[in-house]
């Protein structure tokens, strides 16, 4: 069945028209499909992104999940390109509920793959991380943007120390460089990266190679895992999306150009 409009999620509807869930014998692809926006991602599609998620823990004829996009775009994270502050406040608040998936990812207890296609980024490349196994193109690249869209990601920096180290996590986040598929690798924030006609393929082999471990044991693994990457501030991170730094980062965003906390002599054309 085909939709065109928003509505609640229900069976193998995630609730949006911009996530797939189709079924491929023992699993379930979750297709992020926003061509006209990058797959920028908005609330809707974050939480379709968990509902799916729960949606396979308790369907006993699926083994598991693959999360991927399309064209050359994985998901570039939240969706800052709407209009007003207002709009922007509303966007907030709805993140600061619990709708986002990272959590619920770590915690499935059947195996969840990322097969990252293209550019990665922002929450894109939080779900690809709270995945079991992050499995990306060789043509992926990698960006952690928070700072520059004035968002203290505490989730973010408490994760990425966890997974590459505090020296490395200063360098990505501070910086907002962009990482290749191959340093992402070396840096140890994905798993594997294969050629990029290769990905989907690859992507199933490991997906079938994790559902075939034994269920109980395999969850007090990922149990362990969970609680060594630990908690977050959350209370942090939920006043920071409702300061004065993320409007204006919106803002910037919004105008393509440099934020107005950035001294004039490293004002830079277009945004950050």
């Amino acid at each position: 069945m085909t939709h065109t409009a928003p509505r609640p999620p229900e069976g193998d509807w995630l609730g949006t028209p911009y996530l797939s869930f189709e079924r491929q014998g023992p699993f379930a692809i979750c297709t992020l499909d926003r061509p006209q926006a990058r797959n920028a991602m908005t609330p809707a599609m974050y939480f379709g992104i968990r509902y799916a998620t729960t949606r396979v823990e308790n369907d006993k004829d699926l083994a598991g999940l693959m999360i991927t996009g399309t064209g050359d775009v994985f998901a570039p994270g939240g969706d800052l390109g709407q209009n007003g502050v207002d709009d922007w406040m509303d966007f907030a608040a709805t993140l600061s509920m619990d709708v986002t998936p990272f959590d619920t990812l770590r915690q499935s207890s059947k195996p969840v793959v990322a097969a990252v296609n293209g550019l990665c980024q922002g929450g894109g490349l939080m779900i690809a991380m709270c995945s079991d196994i992050a499995v990306v193109s060789d043509r992926a690249t990698f960006r952690v943007p928070e700072l520059f869209r004035g968002i203290a990601d505490t989730y973010y920096s408490h994760l990425l120390a966890r997974l590459i180290g505090p020296v490395r996590t200063r360098d990505l986040m501070l910086t907002g460089r962009t990482l290749t598929a191959q340093e992402a690798l070396d840096w140890g924030m994905v798993a594997r990266v294969v050629p990029h006609g290769d990905l989907m393929d690859s992507a199933r082999e490991i997906l079938a190679q994790c559902c075939r471990t034994a269920p109980g044991a395999r969850r007090v693994v990922k149990g362990s895992l969970d609680s060594y990457l630990g908690l977050y501030d959350r209370v942090g991170m939920r006043t920071s999306l409702e300061g004065k730094e993320a409007i204006e980062g919106f803002l910037a965003f919004k105008d393509r150009r440099s934020p107005a906390w950035v001294h004039p002599d490293l004002q830079i054309d277009g945004r950050l």
